[in-house]
C-alpha cells in the first residue's frame, strides 16, 4: 500500500518539482521511502509503505531498463508469486521479491491486458520509455483510488486529491452536477466526477492509455452482470451458502499474503467475525484483533464491545478494546476531515480514523469485512425493492436510497447551483439500462456493488487508513467472490432479515449469537446527535464568512437547520444539517 503521483506533458518536459510537491503531500500514505523519476514528458513520484519485500529492491518508482518500463504501483497482486512463476517460464528475470516487479513484467508480457490477471487491489502507472505512452490502471472494485487533473499540456494524477491540489494549476470551482449527486445521490460523486470540476477519477476496471500527444483511450475490463448463470442451475439455499463460504474462504487465503503481520478491524458484525474465523481455521495463532468504541449520547449506546469480546474470547484473539475519550472527539472530526480525499458524509470515517491511529501502532495490515452489504443485500434499502417490476426499478431505488429528491433541491441550495434536470435520477436509470440484472434486485446490488461501494465504503476505508500508514483489506470484495454474489439469486440473499446467504454459510463456523443478533455499525453518536462543542463546529463552519461568501444553501434553510440540528434527517436516517456541513469544512480544509 503506497501513494503514487505523476505527470504526462504533451507540450515539452514534464514538471518535476510539481510531481515531488505531490509526491511529498502524500506521506501518510507512505511512511517508509519516497522517490521521484523522471525521463523526458513523463515524471513519476511515489511514497512507499512496506508490505512485501521490505529490501530496498522494492523501492519505486521502480525502472526496468532491460524492458524499458517504469512504474509506480498503489496495492497488492495478491497471486503475484504464481505470476511470477509463470513468466520466469516465458524467461523473465528478477531482481525483488516484489509485487511491482511482477507488474512490469506482466505489462510487457501481456500489455494493458495483464490487468484481468491479477487478483488484488491496485492502482498503477506505467511508462513506456520508446514509445512515451503512459499507462494508468485500476482494480474491478476501486479499492485503490486514482484522481486526475487534465490541463493544457498536460495530465497528472496521484493517490488523492489534495495532493493534486499540492501541485498547483487546478481548477477548483465545484462542479454543479457533481454537487447535485452530493445533496441528492446518498453523498455519492460517481466517477469520473469529483466536487471539484478540475478534478476527475479513473473509474474502477478502468485502463487509460495516454500517448505522447495527449491523445487517450479508456478500457473497461471488467463488470459483474448479475444475472443467473446456466452453470448455477440446480443449486439450492445449501448449495449457495457452501459455495460462498468456500469463496470467502479463498479470499481470506489470497489477503494473508505479506511480508508483515495481518490484522482484523473486529467490529463483533457478523462480516468481521467471519474473517476472524476463517483466518483462525487457516491456523493463525496470536491474530490482533482491534474494535473501537464511543460514549453514548442522545441515548444511543456508542459500543458493540459486547459481540467484539464473544468473537475474540472464541477464536482466543489477541483483542484490545478502544474506547475513545470524549476529549479525543472533536479534534478528531477535523482531522478525519483533513484526510479524506473527498467528501464523506458517514461518521463513521471519524470512527475508522481513530481506529486506524490505534492499529498502526501494532500492525501494518489489516482485514475488513467492508462489502458483504452491498454485495450480499445486507442493507434495509434492499427488502423493499424485491418484487418490483423492472419497470419501476429506477423510481423505486431512488425512493429508498436517495437523501432528497430533485424537487426539494430548491428549498436547499441558492437559486444559482439548481439544475433544470435531474443528473442523479438520469445516471441511475443509464446505469439501470445497461444490460444484465433484469431483476430490480439485481440492478440495486450492481450500482451499489459498482458504484456507491467505490465511493462511499471502500474510500472511507482506504482514506482513513492510509492517513495512518495501515494497509487495510477487504476479502468480500474479492471479485470472484463478487461475481459469484451476483449470480446468486436475490431471494437467498434477501432471506434471514438480509445476507440470508451468508448467514447459512456462517452458521457453526462463528458463534450463533453473531449471526443472530440485530445489523450494527459504527456508531458515533456525538456526530449523529449534534450538541455542544460538535453543534458549535458545525456552526462555525456554516457561517463563516467563506462559506457566506461561496453561497451553495440558502440562509433560510440554514437558520432552520441551526435553531434544530437534529431533526431533519436524509432518507437513510443521516443528519441533514452535518452533510452541508461537513461538506463545507472540506471546502475549508483545502483552502478552497
Amino acid at each position: 500500500m503506497c501513494g503514487i503521483a505523476g505527470e504526462i506533458s504533451w507540450t515539452g518536459v514534464a514538471d518535476v518539482e510539481a510531481v515531488a510537491r505531490i509526491t511529498a503531500a502524500l506521506a501518510p500514505r507512505g511512511p517508509d521511502g519516497s522517490g521521484v523519476h523522471a525521463a523526458g514528458a513523463i515524471a513519476l513520484g511515489h511514497r512507499r509503505l512496506k508490505i512485501i519485500d521490505l529490501s530496498e529492491r522494492g523501492a519505486q518508482p521502480m525502472v526496468d531498463p532491460e524492458l524499458g518500463l517504469t512504474a509506480v504501483f498503489n496495492g497488492c497482486i495478491y497471486n503475484y508469486r504464481e505470476l511470477r512463476a509463470e513468466l520466469e517460464g516465458h524467461g523473465y528475470r528478477f531482481f525483488s521479491s516484489s509485487d511491482t516487479e511482477v507488474l512490469l513484467k506482466a505489462f510487457h508480457r501481456w500489455g494493458a491486458g495483464c490487468v484481468e490477471r491479477f487478483l488484488g487491489m491496485f492502482a498503477f502507472a506505467v511508462a513506456q520509455r520508446d514509445t512515451g505512452v503512459l499507462t494508468l490502471g485500476r482494480d474491478r472494485l476501486g479499492i485503490k483510488p486514482l484522481y486526475l487533473a487534465e490541463s493544457a499540456g498536460r495530465l497528472r494524477f496521484a493517490s488523492t486529491l489534495p495532493a493534486l491540489l499540492a501541485g498547483g494549476g487546478v481548477d477548483t470551482s465545484i462542479d454543479p452536477v457533481a454537487l447535485h449527486h452530493y445533496m441528492s445521490f446518498h453523498a455519492i460523486v460517481p466517477a469520473p466526477r469529483t466536487i471539484l470540476a478540475g478534478v476527475r477519477k479513473l473509474p474502477p476496471a478502468t485502463v487509460r492509455t495516454i500517448g505522447p500527444d495527449g491523445a487517450s483511450t479508456e478500457h473497461v475490463y471488467w463488470r459483474p452482470q448479475h444475472v443467473r448463470r446456466p452453470g448455477d442451475a440446480g443449486m439450492d439455499a445449501r448449495d449457495w451458502a457452501d459455495a460462498v463460504l468456500e469463496a470467502l474462504r479463498l479470499a481470506v487465503r489470497r489477503r494473508m499474503v505479506a511480508d508483515v503481520p495481518v490484522g482484523v478491524l473486529l467490529s463483533g458484525g457478523l462480516d468481521s467475525s467471519l474473517v476472524v474465523a476463517l483466518l483462525a481455521e487457516q491456523g493463525q495463532t496470536g491474530l490482533k484483533t482491534f474494535s473501537v468504541g464511543f460514549h453514548a449520547a442522545g441515548g444511543e449506546s456508542g459500543d458493540e464491545f459486547v459481540y467484539s469480546d464473544l468473537v475474540a474470547g472464541h477464536f482466543g484473539t489477541d483483542h484490545r478494546r478502544i474506547l475513545v475519550d470524549p476529549a479525543r472527539m472533536l479534534p478528531a472530526v477535523d482531522a478525519a476531515v483533513a484526510a479524506m480525499a473527498e467528501p464523506m458524509v458517514s461518521h463513521d470515517c471519524v470512527a475508522f480514523h481513530l481506529l486506524s491511529e490505534e492499529v498502526a501502532r501494532d500492525v501494518t495490515v489489516v482485514q475488513s469485512g467492508q462489502g458483504a452489504d452491498e454485495v450480499l443485500a445486507g442493507y434495509s434499502w434492499y427488502p423493499p425493492l424485491a418484487g418490483v417490476p423492472r419497470d419501476r426499478a429506477v423510481d423505486a431505488y431512488l425512493g429508498v436510497f436517495a437523501d432528497r429528491p430533485h424537487a426539494d433541491m430548491g428549498s436547499v441550495l441558492q437559486r444559482e447551483w439548481l439544475l433544470d434536470h435531474d443528473p442523479s435520477r438520469a445516471f441511475v436509470a443509464a446505469h439501470f439500462a445497461e444490460p444484465g440484472a433484469d431483476d430490480t434486485l439485481d440492478a440495486a446490488l450492481r450500482i451499489d456493488s459498482t458504484v456507491m461501494l467505490v465511493d462511499d465504503p471502500v474510500k472511507r476505508v482506504d482514506n482513513m487508513t492510509m492517513a495512518w500508514g495501515l494497509e487495510a483489506r477487504v476479502p468480500f470484495l474479492d471479485h470472484e467472490l463478487v461475481e459469484l454474489a451476483a449470480a446468486c439469486p436475490p431471494g437467498h440473499k434477501l432471506a434471514s432479515g438480509g445476507k440470508g446467504v451468508l448467514k447459512a454459510a456462517a452458521r457453526g463456523v462463528v458463534p450463533d449469537g453473531i449471526i443472530d443478533r440485530p445489523k450494527g455499525y459504527f456508531p458515533v453518536p456525538a456526530i449523529r446527535h449534534l450538541a455542544g462543542p460538535f453543534l458549535d463546529r458545525v456552526r462555525d463552519a456554516v457561517t463563516d464568512p467563506v462559506a457566506v461568501r461561496r453561497g451553495l444553501v440558502r440562509r433560510d434553510w440554514l437558520d432552520a437547520m441551526l435553531a434544530d440540528p437534529n431533526t431533519t434527517r436524509t432518507n437513510l436516517g443521516s443528519n441533514a444539517l452535518w452533510q452541508v456541513a461537513l461538506l463545507e469544512m472540506w471546502l475549508q480544509e483545502r483552502g478552497i
